[in-house]
């Protein structure tokens, strides 16, 4: 019994100095981070995790705008595949939408039109939108505006703001998921993330080559909220969730009650119609119910390559070739997706928590080819 209490106590003196350490070298972020996934049941990052963050709120408008439903809307059954991978990874929501008529919805139980999930990284594509806002507003002069504008202490660099959006900027960001103690984990739960990001040091020449770092989106975001004055959840809130009539509230995480600045890599928590909107959006050159949201210029670039060594990346948008389709998409960990085609005036948006195991190898996993081929099975028989 002595020898269980000696090693209890000198167990319990080990956790103290742990966490010491952890606070004495600005690692705490490492224990929020534990309490949030680990303390809930969880062995990885999830799509149900806003209540555990500090959130800004993206007020929809009084005019909902709701998506119609096609004349053949949930008549076609779902194939035996694709409930077999809906099941097998956590398939929360999955949507076909045709001729911006839903054709086909389906949610999990528990998930409904209305619930929120995180977005992980197709927050990115939103975050280039309002980029694209605020050039078009003038609060941002063009894609070839230095970010040292903004934040002079990137004045020994020429990394622009476009190189930022298409992931070019040279910085030393590390993009890594698994260890606690990378960048992108600390950014994901550190309380002052704006220090965090204004770390990173420009260490490549910028503008010449894909690579991507959330901490582009980040650094964006930040330089966005900065041109325009004002939090980037109600930027967005008055010049897309309310003008494409969003049909519900959404939430943009922050690192904390003190700074109040949004994760822009990541963290939008809403729901499978309304981030179908951003895709519809884009589909359609910028427009929406006649007015134009977005320069159509600059939408057209953005789901374009900029570096042809690189043809699977424009402006914050994903670019896939599958067979003969040519989809732009919105891509967040774990398989968050919206998926256009706009030759056929398609949408596949798909939610979830977990993606196939190929997740980290490459791009375009192996649970995209499922979403796909079997979206248009379903289309073949209208």
């Amino acid at each position: 019994m002595k020898f269980i209490k000696r090693v209890i106590k000198w167990l319990a003196i080990l956790v103290v100095a742990i966490i010491a350490l952890l606070y004495i070298f600005d690692y705490d972020y490492i224990l929020r981070g534990a309490r949030i996934v680990y303390f809930t049941g969880h062995k990885t990052v999830f799509i149900d995790d806003y209540p555990y963050f500090e959130n800004d709120t993206i007020k929809k408008g009084n005019n909902i705008s709701p998506w119609p439903l096609h004349k053949n809307y949930n008549t076609v059954e779902s194939t035996e595949k694709l409930n077999a991978f809906n099941e097998k990874l956590g398939t929360v929501a999955y949507l076909i939408i045709k001729n911006d008529s839903i054709y086909y919805e389906w949610y999990a139980p528990d998930y409904s039109d209305a619930s929120k999930t995180n977005s992980f990284s197709m927050a990115k594509s939103i975050t280039t939108a309002l980029l694209g806002k605020a050039i078009m507003q003038g609060h941002i002069k063009s894609l070839d505006q230095p970010i040292s504008d903004f934040y002079p202490q990137y004045s020994y660099a020429k990394t622009t703001v476009g190189d930022l959006a298409s992931m070019s900027s040279g910085l030393d960001w590390v993009e890594h998921y698994s260890s606690p103690f990378s960048v992108t984990a600390r950014a994901n739960y550190d309380n002052n993330l704006a220090k965090a990001i204004l770390n990173q040091k420009v260490v490549e020449t910028p503008g010449e080559s894909f690579e991507y770092l959330s901490g582009n989106t980040e650094l964006l975001g930040m330089i966005i909220q900065k041109a325009t004055g004002q939090p980037l959840a109600e930027y967005l809130s008055e010049n897309f969730w309310k003008p494409m009539g969003a049909a519900q509230d959404a939430l943009w995480q922050l690192d904390g009650k003190e700074h109040r600045l949004a994760k822009t890599f990541c963290c939008i928590s809403s729901n499978a119609r309304d981030f179908a909107r951003f895709g519809k959006l884009y589909k359609d050159h910028g427009k929406w119910q006649g007015q134009q949201l977005l320069d159509s210029a600059y939408v057209a670039k953005s789901i374009r390559p900029r570096f042809k060594e690189s043809p699977e990346y424009g402006y914050g948008w994903w670019l896939r070739k599958h067979e003969d389709k040519n989809f732009f998409m919105m891509l967040g960990h774990h398989s968050q997706l919206v998926m256009v085609e706009p030759e056929d005036n398609v949408i596949i948006v798909r939610l979830g928590q977990r993606t196939s195991d190929d997740e980290g190898t490459t791009h375009f996993t192996k649970d995209q080819d499922v979403y796909i081929e079997e979206a248009y099975k379903m289309l073949g028989h209208d």
